[in-house]
């Protein structure tokens, strides 16, 4: 089912009920916990958590835009939300319903001048693909190429400055973020900063140009070509590169081995795009990669890179080695490089740090390959958030330098999950830790 993207003054007023009902709903349960006892109250809180997440998550997908990018970006660390909300984040990963082909059509009539039929010898009007801030559709170039067009959906850039302001506030009020408001402030303020690239996509190509400069002689590696005669601001034209999808390797197929080499792939080209290139794909939605039998990672949309400046490669890697040889005093100074110790809060003693270390060190200390299709590694870290939350949480503030890359790296183990891969961490990181790769 298609539809037309919601007007201004619609997408005010439904943002606007959306923050007036959890406000509502949390007002009415801090209310009603007054008068019960403690399990009684619990349950209502845990029923007003249920309804505030269902109904945020409700609202953000049936206005796409930059309200649903922020879901879907949350979703990506869902095992650090509160449970409700993750459930209900998660399903604006593949909610997003395509918009109606005559929008699509004259939103590339606008950027290109021309109606699609004239610009490719071949134009698909059902969607390839629809996401949260455009849609894709197949096309062949009158040379016979096949690409893949993207057209970002008209009126988003914008929307994009009330729409945030209005999930910022309903977080605020909704009762299931415990952050100040100073640290929601500043994390808001590098979503804009992310999402306002991402929305240019003349910006992604350019973002597009050095994962393509850098990848092009990578044989486990693909990029697709960018095709600028037929790309603008809200238009890109890419050649199709395909693939399969992370969660359809074990139904095509593919041997144990093969599906270990390409999450190998996929750990390399992390530790390159932190510590070499400088610059992160930071949009580890499952849908922006794609798999080959022949060990081949296909990488999707650049609109969402964070670029690292040197002082954060260098206080990220030495933070990371620091925890490995347990030098706690030296991983208290790289948090506060990195922006992550609020140092007007509580110390934070080294015991604190051993715990986390020991628990995030697995993949790197097992001794071979991590099956990370097995490991249960992120619910056992979930389960310490509640005690950091409670006890911990004024000693820290949220890392928005490293937000993009700390997402990165999440979504990095989801989708090595997804795979079913188990790849030798340590032989894979300490180049770019220890190594020929590291300064």
């Amino acid at each position: 089912m298609t539809e037309k993207p919601a007007s201004g003054s619609k997408r005010f007023w439904k943002l606007a009920s959306m923050t007036a009902g959890v406000s509502g709903r949390l007002a009415k349960s801090k209310l009603q916990q007054i008068f019960q006892n403690q399990d009684d109250a619990q349950q209502t809180h845990n029923k007003m958590l249920q309804e505030n997440s269902e109904a945020i998550a409700q609202t953000l997908g049936e206005l796409k835009g930059a309200v649903m990018k922020v879901g879907q970006m949350a979703s990506i660390t869902s095992d650090i939300l509160p449970k409700p909300l993750a459930d209900s984040l998660k399903r604006l990963q593949n909610e997003a319903p395509p918009v109606a082909f005559d929008v699509i059509e004259e939103q590339i009539k606008a950027e290109l001048g021309a109606h699609p039929d004239e610009l490719f010898q071949e134009f698909q009007r059902e969607p390839y693909a629809a996401a949260s801030i455009g849609q894709v559709h197949l096309a062949r170039l009158q040379d016979g190429r096949q690409v893949v067009v993207k057209v970002q959906y008209p009126g988003v850039d914008d929307a994009m400055d009330s729409d945030l302001k209005h999930l910022k506030l309903t977080l605020k009020a909704s009762g299931l973020l415990k952050i100040d408001a100073t640290s929601m402030d500043a994390l808001f303020e590098e979503l804009k900063s992310r999402l306002r690239e991402e929305l240019d996509y003349e910006h992604e190509a350019a973002n597009h140009k050095i994962f393509y400069d850098y990848y092009r002689n990578d044989d486990k590696v693909v990029v697709p070509e960018l095709i600028a005669e037929r790309s603008s601001g809200r238009i890109l034209t890419l050649i199709h590169e395909p693939g399969e999808r992370f969660s359809e390797l074990w139904d095509d197929g593919y041997p144990q081995e093969t599906i270990d080499a390409l999450g190998s792939t996929m750990l390399r080209m992390m530790g390159e795009q932190i510590f070499i290139l400088g610059a992160v794909h930071a949009d580890p939605n499952p849908a922006n990669f794609a798999c080959r039998d022949d060990g081949t990672v296909v990488l999707y949309d650049f609109g969402c890179i964070k670029k690292v400046a040197p002082n954060i490669i260098t206080a990220y890697r030495d933070t990371i080695k620091a925890a490995l040889q347990r030098h706690y005093s030296d991983v208290e100074e790289g948090l506060i490089l990195l922006g992550v110790r609020n140092l007007e809060g509580p110390p934070v003693e080294h015991a604190y740090y051993e715990e986390w270390r020991n628990l995030l060190a697995e993949p790197y200390e097992c001794g071979g390959a991590f099956h990370f299709g097995k490991t249960d590694l992120h619910l056992r870290a979930a389960q310490k958030i509640p005690y950091l939350i409670t006890h911990k949480l004024e000693s820290f503030k949220p890392p928005v330098e490293i937000a993009f890359i700390d997402r990165a790296v999440a979504g990095l183990f989801g989708n090595l999950r997804l795979m079913g891969a188990a790849c030798d961490v340590r032989a894979i990181a300490d180049p770019y830790l220890f190594g020929a790769l590291a300064p």
